[in-house]
Protein backbone atom coordinates (compact mmCIF):
# COMPACT_ATOMS: atom_id res chain seq x y z
CA UNK A 1 0.00 0.00 0.00
CA UNK A 2 1.33 3.24 -0.68
CA UNK A 3 2.52 5.16 2.41
CA UNK A 4 -0.98 7.35 2.02
CA UNK A 5 -2.74 6.33 -1.12
CA UNK A 6 -4.46 9.11 -3.38
CA UNK A 7 -7.66 8.64 -5.02
CA UNK A 8 -8.84 11.21 -7.86
CA UNK A 9 -12.42 11.30 -7.65
CA UNK A 10 -14.64 12.81 -10.53
CA UNK A 11 -17.63 13.24 -9.88
CA UNK A 12 -19.32 17.11 -11.43
CA UNK A 13 -22.16 17.56 -13.24
CA UNK A 14 -24.95 17.21 -10.86
CA UNK A 15 -26.18 16.26 -7.64
CA UNK A 16 -26.59 12.77 -8.26
CA UNK A 17 -22.71 12.29 -9.52
CA UNK A 18 -21.01 14.42 -6.34
CA UNK A 19 -22.98 13.13 -3.36
CA UNK A 20 -22.33 9.62 -3.63
CA UNK A 21 -18.87 10.82 -4.65
CA UNK A 22 -18.55 12.78 -1.32
CA UNK A 23 -20.23 9.41 0.24
CA UNK A 24 -16.93 7.66 -1.10
CA UNK A 25 -14.46 10.12 -0.47
CA UNK A 26 -15.35 10.70 3.40
CA UNK A 27 -14.70 6.40 3.73
CA UNK A 28 -11.45 6.96 1.77
CA UNK A 29 -10.57 9.58 3.90
CA UNK A 30 -11.76 7.90 7.28
CA UNK A 31 -9.06 5.32 5.90
CA UNK A 32 -6.03 7.41 5.89
CA UNK A 33 -6.43 8.18 2.14
CA UNK A 34 -5.89 11.45 0.46
CA UNK A 35 -8.90 12.56 -1.44
CA UNK A 36 -9.18 15.02 -4.95
CA UNK A 37 -12.18 15.58 -6.54
CA UNK A 38 -12.96 17.16 -9.99
CA UNK A 39 -16.03 18.54 -10.77
CA UNK A 40 -17.89 20.88 -13.35
CA UNK A 41 -18.08 24.53 -13.17
CA UNK A 42 -22.10 24.47 -13.01
CA UNK A 43 -23.49 25.96 -10.01
CA UNK A 44 -25.04 22.96 -8.35
CA UNK A 45 -21.43 21.75 -7.85
CA UNK A 46 -19.96 25.16 -6.96
CA UNK A 47 -22.53 25.59 -4.31
CA UNK A 48 -22.50 21.89 -3.03
CA UNK A 49 -18.15 22.34 -2.99
CA UNK A 50 -18.99 25.48 -0.38
CA UNK A 51 -20.60 22.84 1.89
CA UNK A 52 -17.58 20.75 1.83
CA UNK A 53 -14.64 23.05 2.20
CA UNK A 54 -12.63 21.18 4.10
CA UNK A 55 -12.30 18.77 0.63
CA UNK A 56 -9.82 19.88 -2.63
CA UNK A 57 -12.16 20.39 -5.68
CA UNK A 58 -10.71 20.97 -8.89
CA UNK A 59 -13.32 22.42 -11.37
CA UNK A 60 -13.21 21.03 -15.10
CA UNK A 61 -14.75 22.50 -18.40
CA UNK A 62 -16.77 19.59 -18.65
CA UNK A 63 -18.87 19.36 -22.57
CA UNK A 64 -21.18 16.74 -23.02
CA UNK A 65 -20.86 14.74 -25.90
CA UNK A 66 -23.42 15.40 -28.86
CA UNK A 67 -23.37 13.55 -32.31
CA UNK A 68 -24.14 17.14 -34.26
CA UNK A 69 -21.40 18.84 -32.09
CA UNK A 70 -18.94 16.94 -31.69
CA UNK A 71 -15.84 19.62 -32.12
CA UNK A 72 -17.33 21.48 -28.88
CA UNK A 73 -16.98 18.61 -27.03
CA UNK A 74 -12.94 17.61 -28.69
CA UNK A 75 -12.58 21.33 -27.74
CA UNK A 76 -13.59 20.63 -23.88
CA UNK A 77 -12.31 17.39 -23.60
CA UNK A 78 -8.36 18.69 -24.46
CA UNK A 79 -8.68 21.60 -22.54
CA UNK A 80 -10.13 19.35 -19.26
CA UNK A 81 -7.15 16.58 -20.20
CA UNK A 82 -4.57 19.55 -19.87
CA UNK A 83 -5.93 20.41 -16.43
CA UNK A 84 -5.81 17.04 -15.70
CA UNK A 85 -2.14 16.21 -16.30
CA UNK A 86 -1.27 19.27 -14.45
CA UNK A 87 -3.08 18.31 -11.75
CA UNK A 88 -1.84 14.84 -11.54
CA UNK A 89 1.86 15.55 -12.58
CA UNK A 90 1.79 18.04 -9.49
CA UNK A 91 0.34 15.49 -7.35
CA UNK A 92 0.08 11.96 -8.58
CA UNK A 93 -2.86 9.67 -7.56
CA UNK A 94 -2.89 6.15 -7.15
CA UNK A 95 -6.09 5.30 -8.46
CA UNK A 96 -9.50 6.95 -10.37
CA UNK A 97 -12.97 6.54 -9.11
CA UNK A 98 -15.80 7.82 -11.59
CA UNK A 99 -19.29 8.67 -10.60
CA UNK A 100 -20.66 9.57 -13.76
CA UNK A 101 -20.76 12.21 -16.50
CA UNK A 102 -18.56 13.58 -18.98
CA UNK A 103 -16.66 15.77 -16.12
CA UNK A 104 -14.87 11.98 -15.77
CA UNK A 105 -13.95 11.67 -19.21
CA UNK A 106 -10.61 13.55 -18.82
CA UNK A 107 -9.45 12.03 -15.48
CA UNK A 108 -10.41 8.51 -16.75
CA UNK A 109 -8.35 8.69 -19.81
CA UNK A 110 -5.50 10.83 -18.43
CA UNK A 111 -5.42 7.76 -15.60
CA UNK A 112 -5.28 5.43 -18.12
CA UNK A 113 -2.47 6.54 -19.65
CA UNK A 114 -0.68 6.72 -16.70
CA UNK A 115 -1.51 2.59 -15.57
CA UNK A 116 -4.05 3.71 -13.61
CA UNK A 117 -6.81 1.23 -12.00
CA UNK A 118 -9.90 2.78 -12.69
CA UNK A 119 -13.03 2.54 -11.07
CA UNK A 120 -16.91 3.41 -12.83
CA UNK A 121 -19.61 3.96 -11.18
CA UNK A 122 -23.03 4.03 -12.73
CA UNK A 123 -25.93 4.32 -10.26
CA UNK A 124 -28.78 4.30 -12.72
CA UNK A 125 -30.50 1.44 -13.91
CA UNK A 126 -29.76 2.17 -17.40
CA UNK A 127 -26.01 3.81 -17.81
CA UNK A 128 -25.93 7.22 -18.76
CA UNK A 129 -23.78 7.83 -21.90
CA UNK A 130 -20.30 9.05 -20.73
CA UNK A 131 -20.18 5.45 -18.78
CA UNK A 132 -20.88 3.61 -21.65
CA UNK A 133 -18.38 5.63 -23.35
CA UNK A 134 -15.65 5.59 -20.98
CA UNK A 135 -16.33 1.54 -19.41
CA UNK A 136 -13.85 0.09 -22.02
CA UNK A 137 -11.06 2.09 -19.84
CA UNK A 138 -12.59 0.88 -16.58
CA UNK A 139 -10.78 -1.88 -14.45
CA UNK A 140 -13.91 -2.66 -12.49
CA UNK A 141 -17.64 -1.49 -13.41
CA UNK A 142 -19.82 -0.56 -10.02
CA UNK A 143 -23.50 -0.41 -10.36
CA UNK A 144 -25.96 0.66 -7.58
CA UNK A 145 -28.87 -1.40 -9.06
CA UNK A 146 -29.03 -5.08 -10.45
CA UNK A 147 -30.94 -3.98 -13.85
CA UNK A 148 -27.68 -2.29 -15.33
CA UNK A 149 -25.48 -4.89 -14.97
CA UNK A 150 -27.01 -6.70 -18.57
CA UNK A 151 -26.10 -3.00 -19.97
CA UNK A 152 -22.53 -2.74 -19.90
CA UNK A 153 -20.47 -5.61 -21.83
CA UNK A 154 -17.77 -5.45 -19.26
CA UNK A 155 -15.81 -8.77 -17.24
CA UNK A 156 -16.02 -7.43 -14.52
CA UNK A 157 -19.00 -5.65 -13.16
CA UNK A 158 -20.34 -5.39 -9.09
CA UNK A 159 -23.13 -4.25 -7.58
CA UNK A 160 -22.35 -2.20 -4.72
CA UNK A 161 -25.63 0.01 -4.27
CA UNK A 162 -25.04 3.74 -4.65
CA UNK A 163 -22.99 5.17 -1.82
CA UNK A 164 -25.43 7.46 0.62
CA UNK A 165 -24.07 10.05 3.43
CA UNK A 166 -24.53 7.87 6.86
CA UNK A 167 -26.38 11.26 8.25
CA UNK A 168 -29.74 9.67 6.05
CA UNK A 169 -30.13 6.44 9.07
CA UNK A 170 -30.10 9.15 11.37
CA UNK A 171 -33.80 9.13 12.31
CA UNK A 172 -35.00 11.88 14.70
CA UNK A 173 -38.31 12.63 13.04
CA UNK A 174 -39.21 15.45 16.18
CA UNK A 175 -35.92 17.09 16.10
CA UNK A 176 -36.50 17.63 12.10
CA UNK A 177 -39.80 18.84 11.91
CA UNK A 178 -38.85 21.49 14.95
CA UNK A 179 -35.96 22.34 12.96
CA UNK A 180 -37.80 23.15 9.63
CA UNK A 181 -40.83 24.89 11.39
CA UNK A 182 -43.16 22.06 11.36
CA UNK A 183 -45.51 20.76 13.64
CA UNK A 184 -44.82 17.04 14.93
CA UNK A 185 -48.31 15.75 14.69
CA UNK A 186 -49.45 16.31 11.05
CA UNK A 187 -48.40 14.24 8.19
CA UNK A 188 -45.56 15.80 6.01
CA UNK A 189 -45.18 15.64 2.31
CA UNK A 190 -41.83 16.03 1.05
CA UNK A 191 -41.21 17.63 -3.18
CA UNK A 192 -38.18 16.77 -4.23
CA UNK A 193 -37.73 17.96 -8.10
CA UNK A 194 -33.91 17.39 -8.68
CA UNK A 195 -31.41 18.75 -9.71
CA UNK A 196 -32.67 19.32 -12.78
CA UNK A 197 -36.44 19.19 -14.73
CA UNK A 198 -39.04 20.14 -11.74
CA UNK A 199 -40.97 22.14 -14.04
CA UNK A 200 -43.49 19.25 -14.54
CA UNK A 201 -43.45 18.19 -11.56
CA UNK A 202 -44.02 21.39 -9.83
CA UNK A 203 -47.04 21.67 -12.92
CA UNK A 204 -48.51 18.63 -11.61
CA UNK A 205 -48.42 18.94 -7.98
CA UNK A 206 -50.12 22.75 -8.32
CA UNK A 207 -52.82 21.64 -10.30
CA UNK A 208 -53.43 18.92 -8.01
CA UNK A 209 -53.16 20.69 -4.22
CA UNK A 210 -56.71 21.92 -4.62
CA UNK A 211 -58.05 18.08 -4.13
CA UNK A 212 -54.87 17.59 -1.62
CA UNK A 213 -56.13 16.50 1.97
CA UNK A 214 -54.71 18.55 4.87
CA UNK A 215 -50.82 18.24 5.74
CA UNK A 216 -48.13 20.27 5.86
CA UNK A 217 -45.56 20.28 3.08
CA UNK A 218 -41.65 20.97 2.12
CA UNK A 219 -41.62 22.18 -1.38
CA UNK A 220 -38.19 22.05 -2.65
CA UNK A 221 -39.39 24.14 -5.90
CA UNK A 222 -35.92 25.21 -8.02
CA UNK A 223 -35.68 29.03 -8.53
CA UNK A 224 -37.66 29.47 -11.61
CA UNK A 225 -40.72 27.87 -10.01
CA UNK A 226 -40.13 29.22 -6.51
CA UNK A 227 -42.37 32.24 -6.30
CA UNK A 228 -45.25 30.21 -8.42
CA UNK A 229 -45.31 27.34 -6.16
CA UNK A 230 -45.39 30.05 -3.05
CA UNK A 231 -48.32 31.16 -4.13
CA UNK A 232 -49.73 28.22 -5.04
CA UNK A 233 -49.52 26.49 -1.60
CA UNK A 234 -50.95 29.78 -0.07
CA UNK A 235 -54.01 29.79 -2.37
CA UNK A 236 -54.66 26.44 -0.64
CA UNK A 237 -54.42 27.11 2.94
CA UNK A 238 -51.61 24.49 3.82
CA UNK A 239 -48.84 24.68 6.23
CA UNK A 240 -45.36 24.43 3.74
CA UNK A 241 -42.22 25.28 3.60
CA UNK A 242 -41.09 26.29 0.02
CA UNK A 243 -37.38 26.18 -0.82
CA UNK A 244 -35.08 26.91 -4.22
CA UNK A 245 -32.87 24.73 -2.77
CA UNK A 246 -32.01 23.21 0.10
CA UNK A 247 -28.68 21.87 1.54
CA UNK A 248 -29.75 19.51 4.51
CA UNK A 249 -31.43 16.71 2.55
CA UNK A 250 -30.88 14.02 5.80
CA UNK A 251 -33.37 16.74 7.75
CA UNK A 252 -36.03 17.13 5.02
CA UNK A 253 -36.14 13.51 4.25
CA UNK A 254 -36.10 12.55 8.12
CA UNK A 255 -39.33 14.84 8.84
CA UNK A 256 -41.06 13.61 5.79
CA UNK A 257 -44.12 10.94 5.81
CA UNK A 258 -44.20 10.71 2.36
CA UNK A 259 -41.92 11.65 -0.31
CA UNK A 260 -43.19 13.28 -4.20
CA UNK A 261 -39.98 12.75 -6.00
CA UNK A 262 -38.00 12.39 -9.80
CA UNK A 263 -36.33 9.27 -9.86
CA UNK A 264 -32.98 10.04 -9.89
CA UNK A 265 -30.94 6.95 -8.61
CA UNK A 266 -28.83 9.11 -5.80
CA UNK A 267 -32.61 10.45 -4.66
CA UNK A 268 -33.67 7.42 -4.91
CA UNK A 269 -30.87 6.05 -2.79
CA UNK A 270 -30.86 8.72 -0.24
CA UNK A 271 -35.00 7.64 0.35
CA UNK A 272 -34.24 4.54 0.61
CA UNK A 273 -31.56 4.99 3.26
CA UNK A 274 -34.10 7.03 5.23
CA UNK A 275 -36.79 4.34 4.78
CA UNK A 276 -39.27 6.75 3.26
CA UNK A 277 -41.99 5.58 0.97
CA UNK A 278 -42.52 7.79 -2.42
CA UNK A 279 -44.97 8.35 -5.18
CA UNK A 280 -41.62 8.75 -7.56
CA UNK A 281 -42.76 10.91 -10.94
CA UNK A 282 -40.16 10.04 -14.01
CA UNK A 283 -38.70 12.64 -15.97
CA UNK A 284 -40.15 12.40 -19.63
CA UNK A 285 -37.13 12.22 -22.09
CA UNK A 286 -34.22 11.78 -19.39
CA UNK A 287 -31.79 10.29 -21.45
CA UNK A 288 -32.53 6.13 -22.40
CA UNK A 289 -35.32 6.95 -20.26
CA UNK A 290 -33.31 5.85 -16.90
CA UNK A 291 -35.38 7.82 -14.37
CA UNK A 292 -38.43 5.40 -15.75
CA UNK A 293 -36.49 2.72 -15.26
CA UNK A 294 -34.97 3.29 -12.12
CA UNK A 295 -38.68 3.80 -10.78
CA UNK A 296 -40.09 0.85 -12.04
CA UNK A 297 -37.14 -1.00 -10.34
CA UNK A 298 -37.80 0.63 -6.71
CA UNK A 299 -41.83 0.47 -7.41
CA UNK A 300 -41.01 -3.42 -7.51
CA UNK A 301 -40.09 -4.29 -4.58
CA UNK A 302 -43.07 -2.28 -3.13
CA UNK A 303 -41.02 0.70 -1.26
CA UNK A 304 -43.07 3.29 -4.04
CA UNK A 305 -45.60 4.00 -6.94
CA UNK A 306 -44.82 5.62 -10.11
CA UNK A 307 -46.87 8.11 -11.14
CA UNK A 308 -46.57 9.80 -14.99
CA UNK A 309 -46.14 13.32 -15.62
CA UNK A 310 -48.89 13.96 -18.37
CA UNK A 311 -51.59 11.94 -15.56
CA UNK A 312 -54.54 13.66 -14.75
CA UNK A 313 -54.09 15.96 -11.39
CA UNK A 314 -57.25 14.36 -9.50
CA UNK A 315 -56.04 10.81 -10.12
CA UNK A 316 -52.46 12.16 -8.82
CA UNK A 317 -54.30 13.66 -5.59
CA UNK A 318 -56.30 10.46 -5.42
CA UNK A 319 -53.08 8.55 -5.27
CA UNK A 320 -51.32 11.09 -2.62
CA UNK A 321 -54.72 11.30 -0.42
CA UNK A 322 -55.10 7.37 -0.17
CA UNK A 323 -51.51 7.25 0.94
CA UNK A 324 -51.76 9.76 3.81
CA UNK A 325 -54.66 8.63 5.14
CA UNK A 326 -53.39 4.20 5.33
CA UNK A 327 -50.54 4.58 7.96
CA UNK A 328 -50.09 0.79 7.80
CA UNK A 329 -49.61 1.25 3.67
CA UNK A 330 -47.21 3.48 4.35
CA UNK A 331 -45.52 2.19 6.83
CA UNK A 332 -44.97 -1.40 4.97
CA UNK A 333 -43.60 1.06 1.78
CA UNK A 334 -41.12 2.11 4.36
CA UNK A 335 -39.92 -1.48 4.87
CA UNK A 336 -40.06 -1.95 1.23
CA UNK A 337 -37.91 0.68 0.39
CA UNK A 338 -35.44 0.00 3.01
CA UNK A 339 -34.35 -3.19 1.49
CA UNK A 340 -33.65 -1.24 -1.47
CA UNK A 341 -30.78 0.71 1.19
CA UNK A 342 -27.26 -0.42 0.56
CA UNK A 343 -25.35 0.86 3.68
CA UNK A 344 -22.50 -0.96 3.04
CA UNK A 345 -22.09 0.95 -0.73
CA UNK A 346 -19.42 3.54 0.20
CA UNK A 347 -17.42 1.29 2.51
CA UNK A 348 -17.24 -1.12 -0.19
CA UNK A 349 -16.34 1.03 -3.10
CA UNK A 350 -13.57 2.57 -0.98
CA UNK A 351 -12.02 -1.06 0.09
CA UNK A 352 -12.39 -1.96 -3.62
CA UNK A 353 -10.29 1.02 -4.30
CA UNK A 354 -7.64 0.73 -1.60
CA UNK A 355 -7.14 -3.01 -2.10
CA UNK A 356 -5.87 -1.81 -6.03
CA UNK A 357 -3.75 0.64 -4.46
CA UNK A 358 -1.89 -1.89 -2.56
CA UNK A 359 -1.77 -4.54 -5.64
CA UNK A 360 -0.61 -1.53 -7.55
CA UNK A 361 2.20 -0.43 -5.21
CA UNK A 362 3.40 -4.67 -5.01
CA UNK A 363 3.69 -5.16 -8.42
CA UNK A 364 5.58 -1.83 -8.68
CA UNK A 365 7.75 -2.15 -5.34
CA UNK A 366 6.85 0.47 -3.73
Amino acid sequence: MPTQPHVAIACGGTGGHYFPGIAVARELIAADARVTLFISEKEIDQRAAENNADLIHIPLLAVGFNWRHPIRFLKGYRAAAKQVRRQFEKTPPHAILAMGGFTAAAPVRVGRGMGLPVFLHESNAVPGRANRLLARWADEILIGLEDARERFGHPSVHQTGTPVRTEFREINAGKSRAKLGLEAEKPVVLVIGGSQGARGLNELIAAALPEMPEAQWMHLAGPHDFDTMKTAHRKNSLKTVVHEFFDDMPTALDAADLVISRAGASSLAEVAAASKPAVLVPLPGSADDHQRANARAAAKGGGAVVFEQDGAPEKFAEMVSGLLGDSAKLESMAEAMKMLDRPEAASEIAQRILAACEERAVDSGG
